[in-house]
């Protein structure tokens, strides 16, 4: 097994890392781009929106059809081949001629997005220590947004620069060019053992009725379910009259992101210190109160509140994510690719359900929707914790 800190671990986390980093880059390169579709296509912002809600429809699907392949074939072939064919589509996409053509291109390109992150964990979880389990996992989640403030940041700047379709073209091309070291960077599998056929199916349900797992399905899909989302109808709000920001700037809008980098790479000293349980609830808490800033229009107060809920989300990300590693010992992919299917099928249905919100209030409908989707997943935290207590993780060594 890899343990903490030694060469082997930094060489194989830096290549997750960078590996997450491009996965993310060009799933979120098009948040800030959806007011200048809706304004090319003539789209209100739902019917926009599915440029981002189809890659993560997209991704969704795909999560459970790589992490079984990946137990049968390995998780490296899996994670390296998906994303080289999610490249090259994300490429082809800077010369589609209609808004359909890319809605279904961008469905097809989540769908190759999902085989790094359906093997990823799983992978850590096989061949790392569970300390240095912990510790991967939080600067492998700090990567993920790295690459979503990263593609969205780039993204806008971009379509600002040269239009929209310049944005799928360089950051496709820059991608490629760090996909290749990849091939040479990330350690082949050592402890990996195929799974044997028909267990999958088995496996699945066996994850999703054991009681240590769903409820943080529903967490993780319902947290990403208004945190991706809220960013979406506050472009809109930040590019109409009286605000009127262009792309470019409410690309930088995401920089509020970082928060959240620094979330997921403290996440392991939290848990460590604080346990699960109690860091994720203290997280959706966080979270909560950081949404209160939308029923403010003045723009350093949303920001202000783009920066707590961006914290207080990954780091509740951070604690699902090593829950969900932590609580399986068998078909790891699998469980790791469950919560991400809610995850993203979150992230695709947050935009109809917040949609009303925004028709009836503006950002002050937004951050009513979302205070109430964190006392559900505040109240599953809770029955969570009185699980742990009968049927308790192990603790990282």
């Amino acid at each position: 097994m890899i343990d903490l800190k030694t060469a082997l671990w930094w060489r194989a986390t830096l290549a997750l890392g960078l590996g997450s980093m491009l996965v993310f880059i060009n799933l979120y390169l098009t948040q800030p781009l959806l007011p200048l579709l809706a304004d090319d296509f003539g789209l209100s912002a739902l019917s926009a929106g599915w440029a981002l809600s189809a890659s993560t429809l997209g991704l969704a699907f795909g999560l459970l059809f790589w992490a079984r392949v990946a137990d049968r074939l390995g998780r490296k072939p899996v994670m390296l081949g998906c994303l080289l064919a999610a490249i090259v589509l994300g490429i082809l996409i800077a010369w589609v001629p209609a808004f359909g053509l890319l809605v279904l291109l961008r469905g097809l390109q989540g769908f190759f997005l999902a085989g790094l992150p359906a093997t990823a964990v799983a992978y850590m979880g096989e061949e790392f220590t569970p300390k240095a389990l912990v510790t991967s996992i939080g600067i492998y989640i700090a990567a993920n947004s790295v690459g979503g403030i990263a593609g969205r940041v780039f993204g806008g700047l971009l379509a600002q620069w040269s239009g929209w379709q310049a944005s799928f073209l360089v950051l496709g091309l820059a991608s490629l060019l760090l996909w290749l070291p990849l091939v040479r960077l990330l350690p082949a599998s050592r402890h990996f053992v195929p799974a044997r056929k028909g267990q999958g199916t088995r496996a699945l349900f066996d994850h999703i009725r054991n009681p240590l797992l769903w409820p943080v399905y529903l967490i993780g899909g319902l947290n990403f379910m208004v945190f991706l989302n809220q960013y979406t109808y506050v472009a809109f709000y930040l590019a109409a009259p009286p605000v009127g920001l262009a792309p470019a700037a409410i690309g930088l809008l995401f920089l509020t992101y970082l928060s959240g980098t620094f979330a997921s790479g403290i996440s392991g000293l939290l848990i460590n210190r604080f346990g699960l349980c109690r860091t994720l609830l203290a997280a959706i808490a966080i979270m909560a109160v950081g949404s209160l800033g939308l029923l403010s229009e003045r723009v350093p107060v949303i920001l202000l509140a783009l920066l707590v809920d961006s914290f207080a989300f990954f780091l509740a990300h951070a604690c699902a994510s090593s829950w969900v590693g932590r609580s399986v010992q068998q078909h790891r992919a699998l469980a790791s690719s469950l919560y991400l299917v809610f995850y993203y099928l979150g992230a695709s249905l947050g935009g109809l359900y917040l949609y009303p919100f925004w028709e009836w209030a503006g950002l002050p409908g937004i951050a009513a929707g979302m205070i109430a989707v964190m006392g559900v997943t505040g109240g599953l935290t809770l029955r969570l914790q009185r699980r742990e207590r009968a049927m308790p993780l192990a603790q990282p060594k």
